[in-house]
């Protein structure tokens, strides 16, 4: 089965765009079903039947898979039979009666207001690093991109005419626009500070490090905890809080779900739903709290 499996990794990465992390999620999800599969004696992708899915997803509840591994696993095999079935090699949908367990959805860690402008006011001005982080973790909180976006940025993405950055995301790329705030700080971080970083003229990337050399993921989680630490914020925070407080904050002040949708770059909008029913819950709370009748 393993040939028919690297054919639909091709397929997926062919016709419909996927990254190498979802390739490689795929791969081990289906590998792990063939396991089950061969030791039942099922070698051949058009001897799978309905009666083996359901066996599979009885033995992953059985090991004490969480539910999101499930359903994850779920999606990859339903995904890879419908290929199956696509190229004739199955006759039937044998996933078709395969129920995802319930998931509760994670409600994300937000900053208060507050917080935020604590840790956008910890770089200051004295050193071309502290510049060029001031200037990061606008731009990040501006737009609500990810952190492999951010250090991923070229010169040729942003556009600080207009206020705005395109972010490459698979096949398709989006606009997101950037505020005056953060504008200010990427304009004295191209003035005052990235010609002191770069090692070369022909250096391409946004961000740079002390060296010269585009900034890591890692260099820049390390800078956020020190700058969250100063700003007195208890808890954990990573890059991806920062792209939920862009949303939430979004959503509470009005902002249209499919717009922030479409600046986070979700494929579906169910993803982007959970900041509209965390601005609802928010709403209850306040009223409880404060309706003397609440």
């Amino acid at each position: 089965m393993e040939e028919q499996i690297q054919t639909f990794i091709a397929y997926l990465h062919n016709t419909k765009g996927t990254s190498g992390n979802t390739e490689l999620s795929y791969r081990r999800d289906l590998r792990r079903m063939v396991s089950f599969l061969a030791e039942r004696q099922i070698v051949r992708p058009e001897d799978i039947t309905a009666v083996s899915m359901s066996a599979y997803v009885r033995f992953l509840q059985e090991k004490q898979f969480k539910p999101t591994t499930i359903s994850r696993h779920i999606a990859s095999v339903r995904a890879f039979c419908h290929y199956l079935l696509h190229e004739g090699i199955l006759q039937t949908d044998v996933t078709e009666h395969l129920k995802s367990p319930r998931v509760e959805r994670h409600v994300p860690e937000i900053l208060e207001l507050e917080e935020v402008e604590k840790l956008l006011a910890q770089p200051g001005s004295a050193s071309p690093k502290e510049i060029r982080d001031r200037a990061m973790l606008e731009l990040l909180y501006a737009t609500g991109i990810r952190v492999s976006e951010l250090i991923g940025l070229k010169l040729e993405d942003i556009n600080m005419q207009m206020g705005y950055i395109i972010c490459h995301d698979r096949n398709r790329e989006r606009a997101v626009p950037f505020g005056s705030k953060a504008g200010e700080a990427m304009t004295e971080y191209f003035f005052k500070a990235r010609g002191q970083m770069v090692e070369s003229g022909e250096e391409q990337t946004v961000f740079v490090n002390c060296s010269g050399r585009p900034m890591s993921r890692q260099g820049f989680w390390k800078l956020l905890k020190q700058y969250a630490r100063q700003a007195g914020i208890a808890g954990e925070i990573t890059p991806h809080t920062l792209r939920h407080s862009f949303a939430a904050h979004l959503v509470a002040n009005g902002a249209d779900l499919r717009a922030v949708q479409e600046m986070l770059g979700h494929s579906d909008i169910s993803t982007t739903q959970i900041y509209a029913d965390m601005n609802r819950n928010h709403i209850r709370q306040e009223y409880e709290k404060s309706h003397p009748r609440g």
